[in-house]
Formats: C-alpha cells, structure tokens, sequence
C-alpha cells in the first residue's frame, strides 16, 4: 500500500482526534500571556485593596506563587501528554474514570456559567454607550458573535484572542510605565504629594487591618486567576504542543509578577488604599483620574470591555473543548465528541452555548436566587481543579517516568515535597473560606461542595454501571466461546 504524502494546509488531527492544529505559535502565545489576565483584575481588585490595604500585595503574590505551581504540575503532565482534555484527562489516567468524569463536568459548569457573567457585564458597559439598544439585547449579541467566531474555525478562535489579550496587556503594560513614571516623580502634572511609595506604609502601616486581612485578601482575589490552564488546553490545537505547553509553563511567572503584582504596586503606590476614589470608581479607574488623564473611566471600560469579550470567546472555547474531551471518552454524549471537515466540535459548542443563554435569562428573570446559585455553587471549581491536578501529578510522574521519561521536558520543582505542600494550602485555602461569612466564602463552598458531590455520585453510579455490563460481557464470552467449541466438535463427531 503506497502511502499518501499529507498536505500541509490541512491540519493534522490532533492525537487521532478530529481537532485540528489550527492554532499558531502567536495565538498560544498571546494566549498564555493574556489567559491570566481576567477582567477580575480590573474590576475586583479595588475590594481586595479596601480589605487588605498596600498587603494585598501579599494577598496577590501568595495566590500568585500557588498558581505558578499548579501550572507547573499541569505543564510537566500536559507537555507529555497534550490533549484537549489537560487536567481531566490526565486525572482520568491517573486517578481513575470517576476523577476525570467529575472535575471535566464541573469545570464545564464553571465555564459555561462564566459566559453569562461575563455577557452581562459586558452588556452594561454597551449599554451605557448605546442605551437604544436593552441590555439583554447586547448579551444576546455578543454571545451570538462570538459563537460565531468559534463555529468558523479554531484558527478564527485564536485569532481574536489574539487582538482580545493583546490590547490588555498593552494596556497593562502601559498603565504600569505610566503609573510608574508617576510614583517616582518623573511625569509631569502630578501631585508628588498622593503619589509615591510612602502610599505603602502611610496611611495605617503595610498592613492597616492586621495579617488575617492578608488571607481575606486571598479569598478574594483567587478566583481572578482562573483561566491560567487555558494555554494547556489550547496547546492541543497548534503545530508543536509539547512545545506550547512549555513555553506557557516556562513564561507563567513573570506573567504574573508583572500583570498582577506589577499593575496593582503602581495602583496602592498611586494613592493611598483607603481613598474613596478606590472604592467608587474602581481602583485603576480612580488612578488613572489621579494622573489627571482625561476620559480615564471610558478608557477603562473599554479595557474592561474587551477583558470580558476576552473571557468570553476563551470561555466557550474551553468549555466546548472540555466536553469534545468528555465526548470522547465515553463521559458525554458521543455527539460532543464528533467535529465538523474543520476541526469544529460543533455540537460541543452549542451545547455549551445554549446552557450559557439559559444562565443569561436566569441572570435577568431571577437574579438573586437561581442564577446567585449558579455562581456561588461554581465559585470554588478553580480550588477543586488545583487539588486534582496535584493529586493528578503526584501519580503521573511515576507513570511518565515508567512508560516514557524521555517526555518529561517540564518538571515540578521538589517533587513530591513541593506538590504535597501546594496542595495542603488549597486545603487550608477551602478551610478558611468555610470562617468567612463577610463575603460569602462559606457559601461558596459548601454550594459548590454540594455540586461536586452530586457529580460524583453520577460518575460512580456510572463507573459501577459500566463495571457491570463489562463483567456480564466478561461473563457471556466464555459461554459463547463453549457454545461454538461445542458446535465445532459436534461437527468433528458427526
């Protein structure tokens, strides 16, 4: 049989998947670049500041620091083994079907939720520029654009979120050359008097309400971190996952020393952390104004506005790849797992879609009591994927190491000390929501305990289900097997 020499503008399926490599090396990129940057920066950040004063630095660097590590671990278990799947995949291989069933799900809810909070925050901002148009009349737009854009083509995907990431972190970067030029007394038309370092300890000391406010802080900055993983997710798709994968890996620290920790120094060091402007205009809102830069609000909201466009297009990208996954593993229904001629899980997409405008009209019709349920029951869902990945890692590498140690090209630093250790502040990070009252942190978890336990209940129903009928196949093969020997020495005999 003569083999057929493959073209190189068809994509190759990914891992015999009907994925294609569409993605390319400047989409992952700004991918992994923007991936952890979330509108939560801009738009939550001020009440992290009005708890924890200038030690929301710390607050910021603690979840910092775990994120580096988990990603770490996703990245030495994903460059090994690139998948759509990432981290439930490699939990289905290593902790067993009822892990990869149970956290796939639940980050498939997280996500799809996300779309209609993102929806709607962005159909404010639209509407206060074009208040002909209703606000439910914008969510209902952007969502349509964007799954537009994500029915086209992986490629069409990877191409607006490469213009999405790249205007905030050229905003981003530029907020952070500004501002700094300005703490240090070299921009013009500031008054040197507000703005400079001595913000730091000024007003009430470095930590105005004590070191407890430091893991408040955490509580309410973690989940602004989420999406890190995308770049794992989407390394599937491109020419040289393995390569992808260890580049976001490699790059995920100073991405986060410089957008989290870098933006939010300049804005404490700006003005002090307890100025009104903070708490009414926002926090890179009110330091912007300080700089005397004029329209600073419709700046920001543009910002802001493409972050959760960012968010959006990344959201259903991810949840729609998450249950491609799930479909292919026998974990949703097998349409999920089926794509277009271009690479497209098509079903998997609208899917996620339609759960996502189901959440859009619970977001309108009753605010405060389903859709507050949905958001509370997956506020803790980024926490539960960290555990698993580290659970995930600690069984993998031996794997890898077994089966083909030549692809452990990313390594977690003091493995397994290290992976124990992160994992152990997760923990301690759920416990210490359980005390949290103030900001719904109890709420939180035990809704999306609640949640996680009614899945894994389906996943081990549906593990000792398929266990049952894989022991009455077991058992009917030998008595066919008898059967036809029977027949066959009839035959013999007679």
């Amino acid at each position: 049989m003569t083999s057929q020499p493959t073209k190189k503008t068809a994509a190759p399926a990914v891992g015999g998947h009907g994925l294609q490599a569409g993605l390319k090396d400047r989409h992952l990129s700004m991918i992994a670049i923007g991936g952890v940057i979330g509108a939560g920066l801009f738009v939550g950040s001020s009440s992290g500041i009005a708890t924890a004063g200038p030690g929301i630095l710390l607050s910021y660097a603690l979840v910092g620091t775990l994120v580096v590590l988990v990603m770490r671990m996703l990245g030495e278990m994903s460059a090994a083994n690139p998948t759509s799947g990432s981290f439930s995949a490699h939990a289905d291989r290593a902790l067993g079907r009822w892990a990869g069933f149970s956290i796939g799900w639940l980050y498939w809810f997280f996500w799809v939720v996300v779309l209609a909070v993102e929806a709607t925050a962005g159909a404010v901002i639209l509407e206060g520029w074009i208040p002909a148009v209703p606000q439910w009349a914008w969510a209902l737009i952007v969502m349509i654009v964007l799954t537009a854009t994500n029915l086209v083509s992986v490629g069409s995907y990877g191409e607006f979120e490469f213009w999405f990431a790249g205007i905030k972190v050229v905003a981003i970067a530029a907020f952070i050359v500004i501002g700094g030029l300005a703490v240090f007394g070299v921009l013009p038309g500031v008054d040197s008097d507000q703005a400079g370092l001595g913000n730091l300890t000024g007003h009430g000391g470095f930590l105005p309400n004590g070191p407890g406010a430091i893991l408040t802080g955490v509580l309410l900055v973690v989940f602004s971190f989420m999406g890190s993983e995308i770049a794992t997710l989407a390394a599937g798709e491109s020419e040289n996952p393995q390569k992808a994968v260890t580049k976001a890996t490699n790059s995920i620290i100073w991405r986060v020393a410089v957008f989290y920790l870098g933006s939010i120094l300049v804005v404490v060091s700006l003005l002090p952390w307890d100025s009104k402007a903070i708490a009414e205009d926002g926090s890179y809102v009110a330091a912007l104004d300080s700089l005397g830069i004029p329209h600073a609000g419709q700046i920001m909201n543009f910002i802001v506005l493409t972050s959760v466009l960012s968010c959006l297009n990344s959201g259903l990208y991810t949840a729609s790849r998450m249950a491609f996954s799930l479909g292919q593993r026998g974990d949703a229904p097998k349409g999920f797992g089926r794509t277009t001629g271009n690479g497209v899980p098509r079903t998997a997409i609208l899917a996620s879609v339609a759960f996502g405008f189901v959440a859009v009209f619970f977001n309108y019709k009753f605010p405060d009591s389903v859709f507050l349920f949905l958001v509370n029951s997956s506020g803790a869902v980024a926490l539960f994927v960290w555990l698993v990945i580290c659970f995930s890692q600690l069984r993998m590498r031996r794997i890898i190491q077994r089966e083909a140690p030549e692809k452990l090209v990313v390594k977690m630093w003091l493995y397994p000390y290290l992976t124990w250790a992160t994992a152990a502040l997760i923990v301690f990070v759920l416990g210490y929501m359980l005390t949290d009252t103030e900001h719904d942190g109890r709420k939180t978890v035990l809704l999306s305990l609640l949640v996680a336990a009614l899945v894994l209940i389906v996943a081990f129903v549906k593990e000792k289900v398929g266990a049952g009928r894989g022991t009455a196949a077991a058992v009917a093969a030998p008595d066919a097997e008898d059967a036809e020997d029977a027949s066959l020495g009839t035959v013999k005999t007679g």
